[in-house]
């Protein structure tokens, strides 16, 4: 990846604990980042046609619907990521059973990922609103990686982030923006872009926030 796209600056600070108090002091569904129906994320996973039991891995997942929409699809197999460990526990308890899924729930460090490093053959990779978090050049080199580490050939990548347009902070962090060739760049030449496109996201408070998503294929 190159170094003008990839580097900016960022205070450090205690990141598993920064996400659990966001979980644990705000209701989920007022969350900034909350989807009620995660519809875009929705449309690219069906266009990839997967079979049903593909291994899914949502990277950052916080409290997503995205799970509960997916096993209402018969998707079967998921992996479910999140630095929280409070946002996974209160994710767990809001999916329904389903007795044919298999769901393994990981609370690791993308940027510095110790259990994530033992995972292979994800036949998708889900990130909306995760990789922009990650500020520093070291950061990002060590999330792409693991990405990179993880996903097999055949497989889907889609990356969700604020837009070079979209906002400069959230939840009180700073945050990198990104348009489809930067992340062409960060992916490298292994990774085919399919798909891309600009979208507004409605905050429940109202506001709105600048979004592009991105689907690409693993192709070496």
């Amino acid at each position: 990846m190159k170094e003008e796209f990839c580097d900016a600056q960022s205070i450090n600070f205690n990141s598993e604990k920064h996400w659990n108090n966001a979980y644990l002091k705000t209701p989920v569904n007022s969350l900034g980042w909350y989807e009620e129906s995660p519809n875009p994320s929705l449309k690219l996973i069906e266009s990839c046609r997967l079979p049903k039991d593909a291994l899914i891995f949502n990277a950052g997942a916080g409290t997503t619907t995205l799970i509960a929409h997916l096993l209402d699809k018969n998707y079967t197999n998921f992996i479910i990521n999140d630095i929280s460990s409070a946002a996974l526990t209160q994710l767990e308890s809001s999916l329904p059973k389903h007795n044919n899924a298999q769901i393994k729930y990981i609370v690791d460090d993308l940027t510095n990922p110790t259990e994530l490093q033992n995972l292979k053959n994800i036949d998708l990779w889900h990130d909306r609103a995760v990789l922009h978090f990650f500020t520093k050049a070291a950061e990002q080199k060590n999330y792409f990686d693991l990405l990179k580490h993880t996903v097999k050939k055949g497989g889907f990548v889609i990356l969700a982030e604020f837009n070079l347009q979209g906002a400069k902070k959230c939840s009180g962090l700073n945050t990198f923006n990104y348009n489809e060739e930067m992340l062409q760049d960060c992916l490298g030449a292994d990774f085919d872009l399919i798909n891309s496109f600009d979208y507004i996201y409605k905050q429940p408070s109202g506001n709105t926030r600048a979004y592009i998503y991105t689907l690409f294929k693993r192709t070496a």
